[in-house]
This record gives structure tokens, sequence and C-alpha cells, in this order.
């Protein structure tokens, strides 16, 4: 096996420890001695051991000589772990192999610096691509303190997200979405709106085996949220944040009895203000959401700049209905110049469904 190869193992394992290490990176790390493998290991939780470490401690022999491929730069500071630039060292590891380079600025080439300096050879920007794309988030939070923000929605061929009844259950199938309950397990919160909650009355967790739930974030500008509605009756065993304008404290006191916590935001054209929510959030470490709101809420979401990527399911089904919902609605734009603009799409096929991602190029100063 070759370096890529080794590397290729390592993003594997990486993986293993999505949903569970943010707002820390996603890190795997295998150790090869005499072309063997002695030893790998993977970031696991978040405040636990770095995948380094991990990967040490699991060798079958001395790590002395060998080589370590790891898919982020070590870190090489204090924080809730010791440096794993220090467990290389003490190992006796000859050589570091190394995929992404680490932006958060406490680290940014140290790691690699105090390496080479200490004799080490280091070799980097090995899969960097790739080891890049696994912490898309990691990356955009630690360089902007806001969370990374995926907009997800189903929807038929004709672009409805719900038949002219309001019907939308279901538009996709099982295994798309199914789909959707690894992203809820993968992104640290969910986002919607009232009038998700007011017609559809979602629960908003992760219904998967062994998932974790994510933190539930409702945008309510006049705190309308029914007091019976699910994300408030069970807000006492998974957190829920009620982002709102309504600074009424009596209107305010029942949801926070019932375990909810009010988030008072300013107003913004009509709404919650969702830069000043982006900011309070990545603020909590919260560093990213999924966002399953409806067409108000998600064209809000795009004109106000804080949506990092697209995630549209698709199903081949036709609605019609000149009132048929669609996924993004609002005031929309006035020419297609003005068109948000997407790049770097990825297919992938989910049954008779298929997903379409792809990134959103925020460009602030368009005329829309």
């Amino acid at each position: 096996m070759n370096d890529s190869k080794y590397m290729q193992l390592a993003l594997h394992i990486a993986k293993k420890g999505c949903g569970w290490v943010a707002p820390n990176p996603m890190v795997g790390a295998v150790i090869v001695k005499n072309g063997q493998i002695i030893g790998q290991g993977w970031h696991e939780k978040y405040g636990q051991p770095h995948a380094e470490r991990n990967a040490l401690a699991s060798c079958t022999e001395s790590p002395e000589g060998a080589t370590i491929y790891v898919t982020l730069e070590p870190c090489c500071h204090y924080g809730r772990q010791p440096p794993c630039t220090d467990a290389i060292l003490e190992a006796g590891i000859r050589r570091v192999v190394v995929g992404s380079c680490d932006p958060n600025p406490l680290v940014a080439g140290k790691g690699i610096q105090i390496l080479r300096t200490h004799g080490i050879e280091v070799t980097d920007n090995i899969l960097r691509e790739d080891c890049d794309r696994l912490n898309e988030v990691f990356f955009h939070y630690i360089q902007t303190k806001r969370p990374f923000v995926v907009m997800k929605y189903a929807m038929t061929l004709d672009g409805k997200i719900a038949a002219y009844t309001g019907a939308s259950k279901w538009i996709t199938g099982e295994m798309a979405r199914n789909h959707v309950q690894h992203q809820r397990h993968r992104y640290s919160a969910i986002m919607a709106g009232v009038g998700t909650v007011l017609s559809d009355d979602p629960l908003l967790t992760c219904r998967i085996t062994g998932g974790k739930n994510p933190i539930r974030i409702i945008c309510d500008t006049n705190l309308r949220t029914p007091a019976t509605a699910q994300v408030v009756i069970t807000a006492k065993q998974i957190p829920t944040i009620i982002a709102t304008c309504c600074s009424d404290r009596e209107k305010q006191i029942p949801y926070e009895k019932a375990g909810c916590r009010i988030m008072c935001l300013h107003e913004k054209n009509g709404h919650v203000d969702l830069q000043q929510l982006m900011e309070k959030l990545g603020q909590e470490q919260i560093d990213s959401i999924l966002l399953e709101g409806g067409g108000t809420l998600n064209w809000t979401a795009l004109e106000s700049g804080i949506v990092q990527k697209i995630q549209a399911y698709i199903a081949p089904k036709l609605f019609g209905g000149q009132t048929a919902k669609t996924p993004i609605e609002g005031v929309g734009i006035s020419s297609p110049a003005g068109a948000f603009r997407l790049k770097n799409w990825k297919i992938t096929h989910l049954g008779e469904d298929f997903l379409i991602e792809s990134e959103v190029l925020n460009d602030v100063y368009r005329n829309r």
C-alpha cells in the first residue's frame, strides 16, 4: 500500500466520529511499521483523546521508527487534551503523513513546523481535497465562529414539497428518509420555522438506532408555537431553543417552564434576524445546522446569506397545483441574473429517489 491507500483508510475510520466530536473535527490516524499496520484510531467523542493518541494506544508493537498517517495536522496546543505533537515525539515516530492543514489559528501549520524542527519527516497534502471535504463543517466554524448551515428539502420533479391540500407524507421513499435521519445525527442542530410546527407538528429528532438527537431551533418571530407542540412538550428531554422577537415575559414563561430556552433577537424585515441568531449559536459552540424549513424560512435564510450547502431530495413524482408549496418562496429574485449560484454538484441515488448536494456561492453584493 502507498501513502494514498493508508490515508484512505484513515479517512474511513475518521468518519466513525461523525456526530460525536463537534465542534471538533473528525480525524483518523493509521500507524504503519515495516509495511504492516500496527495501530489505528479516531477521535471518538468531544473532550476525549484525539485520533493520534488513540492510534498510539492501540499499537501491537513499539511505534518507534514508524509512520503515522493522519487526516488533519496534529494539534500543538493544550485544550481539553494535550498536544498530539508531544505524543508523536515521545513515541519515536519517524515520519508523519498529513491530509489537511488545520485552519485553527492555534495550529495553522505550527504542528507540522514543530515536528520538522524535531527532525521528523513530514509529508503533507495527501488526499487533501477528500480530507478537507470531511471537515467542511469544522473548517467553516473555526474560521467564521458561525454554524455551517445545510438547507434540506424533499420535492417532486415539478418542484413541489406538498400537494395543494398541504399533504406532504411521503414525497420520497424509505431509503431517502433514512438518509435524512443520518443527517440529523451528523449535524449539531436542526432548525425549522413556526409555520412548519403549526402545519406538521414535527418532533425533529434522530430516529436511527444509536443516533444523536440534534438541538432543536424554532424560528418563531411572534411566539406562536402551541404549548402542546411536540417540540415543546419534549423540551426537557431534548434541548430546544425558540428564537423570537417577542420580548413579552408573560408569553415566554410557559415555554421556559416546559423546558424550552427563549432566545430573544432583533427583527429584520419582519422576521428573526438570522445573522444575529447565527452569531449567538456560534458563541455556544453549535457548529452546524440542518435547516428543515418551509419556503418562507428557506428564502429568508438564503437572502440573509447564512446557507452554505443545499441538499435536495428529489422524487420521480409530479404533483402539479398552482398553489402547491415549493421549497423556496418569499419575494424571490427579480431576474435570472440575480439567481443564487451553486457549485460542486454531487448526485447520489437513494432507491427510486436521488439526492443533489451543492455548495452555495454567497455573493452578498449581487443585486437581487
